[in-house]
């Protein structure tokens, strides 16, 4: 069977080198350069993408065998349908190995038609090693070798101002773009690269803050062989990913002339501050994962889709997304109940299975920063408690005295966080007094939740009451029992 290249695969094209890619792996090639491979058909961007391998070892041999090519699966629910689909991408022009191929790297800088810059280092890439040289070849960091190939493209240009870059760092960390720019700089004062060089940084150049979304399982090792032969060719570099993405840029408007993505009806959007979406992701997606885990785990249910389609379990996450959730964020709520539609559309993706186990990582310091602050934001907005959020708080506490029925939990978090629940259930004889002490322990303790829970009116009692009903009646009874009692006024 054929291997996948240029040579068998008719419809391939060579594009202009228009974006620099640090990272060559399954995220950026099911994201990012699927991105680039629909601008290509269906505007006129016409830009190839020319991908930098940021560590020694890595994916740019097999990149290259392939001249860039890779098939694509894209598996989820699409306009309602679970759909399986999948085409093969074509806008990687070539990999480079700066580690071997140091020179071919810094003559990319020489390029004038290269503009955007886009990377995946992992969370860990976008940092300072204070070791890193200019003349390394190349500096161990990825804003080292960035740096490096600013500098080199400032002299080469002689500081024109129209060779600047348009910089879109994907890496998962709050504020990317901001970081990378502020080690970027440091680098430049490190190596003494004189003011010229500095304020063309600042000004020729746009380092944007972005947000990606799309889980991208990678490469399906368990179905390789099927794929293969539903293909007809041999592929090395299949990689899956969802069906559902979303990618914000922070940025100037007119970015969206040069990166037309949206017209190629990609969800695509560039805004002034991407904080509102940031926090309607980590509210609405992150924030329904984490509450609804200890109540569909102590249920019975093991994974994120049964919850979502089980007939209690599925209305009680819905009611706490639409009605708990979505009502203290700031923006349209028309924007925010779509999102949410394609939220749980993504829950429901019979294509992953999702356990609710690996989603309980370290479930306290989450539902701190995911759930609490919806919980006090309706709170302080509504003069109320939210019922489910509240309900979901009890499940968390009981999830932590590590027992599902007869079956022991492993639980995974802090050590100190596991001895501290160990000790508190140890002390609890399961009596209801007892259960509100140990409420009011969990809520008191400033350290886990940055506040002294207890002095939220009414939250103690609350909580103690939804304790005490799962660990009497157990998860389904209480759980009824909740669902059952009239709604708010």
């Amino acid at each position: 069977m054929e291997r996948l290249n240029s040579d068998n695969w008719k419809a391939y094209k060579q594009y202009p080198e228009k974006v620099l890619q640090f990272g060559e792996g399954n995220f950026m090639r099911a994201f990012v350069d699927w991105q680039i491979h629909k601008m290509n058909q269906q505007t006129d961007f016409n830009g190839g993408v020319v991908v930098v391998q940021p560590l020694a070892n890595g994916l740019s041999e097999m990149l290259n065998e392939q001249n860039g090519l890779y098939t694509l699966y894209l598996q989820g629910i699409k306009d309602g349908e679970a759909l399986k689909e999948h085409e093969v991408i074509n806008c990687i022009t070539r990999t480079l190995n700066p580690y071997t191929q140091h020179a071919e790297y810094l003559q990319l800088a020489e390029n004038p038609e290269l503009r955007f810059v886009v990377s995946n280092t992992t969370e860990a890439g976008i940092a300072f090693e204070a070791g890193d040289k200019l003349n390394d070849a190349p500096q161990s960091s990825f804003p080292g070798k960035l740096t490096a190939l600013l500098h080199r493209r400032y002299e080469f240009f002689g500081g024109d101002s129209s060779k600047g870059f348009i910089l879109i760092p994907c890496e998962l960390i709050d504020r990317n773009g901001d970081e990378l720019k502020k080690i970027v700089l440091k680098y430049a004062e490190l190596w003494n690269l004189g003011e010229g060089f500095v304020n063309w940084l600042n000004e020729a150049n746009t380092f944007c803050c972005s947000l990606v979304d799309r889980i991208v399982p990678g490469y399906p090792r368990d179905s390789i062989a099927e794929i293969t032969a539903e293909l007809g060719y041999e592929d090395k570099l299949v990689v899956v990913g969802e069906q559902f993405h979303l990618w914000v840029i922070e940025g100037p408007g007119w970015i969206k002339n040069e990166f037309p993505a949206h017209l190629a009806g990609l969800n695509v959007l560039v805004v002034d501050d991407m904080t509102p979406y940031r926090t309607r992701k980590v509210r609405i997606l992150n924030g329904a994962h984490t509450a609804l885990t200890p109540v569909a785990y102590l249920y019975g249910i093991d994974t994120v889709a049964e919850a979502i389609e089980h007939e209690e379990v599925g209305p009680f996450v819905k009611s706490l997304i639409y009605e708990e959730i979505i009502p203290t964020l700031d923006l349209p709520v028309e924007e925010l109940n779509s999102f949410a539609d394609a939220v749980l559309e993504r829950f429901l993706n019979p294509y992953v299975q999702h356990y609710l186990m690996s989603i309980s990582l370290n479930s306290v310091s989450k539902f701190k920063t995911r759930d609490l602050p919806s919980l006090l934001q309706y709170v302080e907005s509504k003069g109320q408690l939210p019922e489910k959020l509240v309900f979901s708080l009890s499940a968390l506490i009981s999830f932590y005295s590590g027992r599902r029925g007869s079956e022991v939990i492993q639980l995974a978090d802090d050590a100190d966080i596991l001895e501290w629940f160990a000790a508190l259930w140890k002390s609890c004889d399961g009596s209801e007094a007892s259960l509100r002490v140990l409420t009011a322990e969990v809520l008191g303790a400033t350290n886990r939740w940055g506040c002294n829970l207890n002095e939220v009116a009414g939250l103690t009692d609350k909580v103690a009451q939804g304790l005490f009903a799962i660990e009497k009646l157990g998860m389904k009874q209480a759980l009824q029992d909740l669902v059952k009692k009239p709604a708010h006024n």
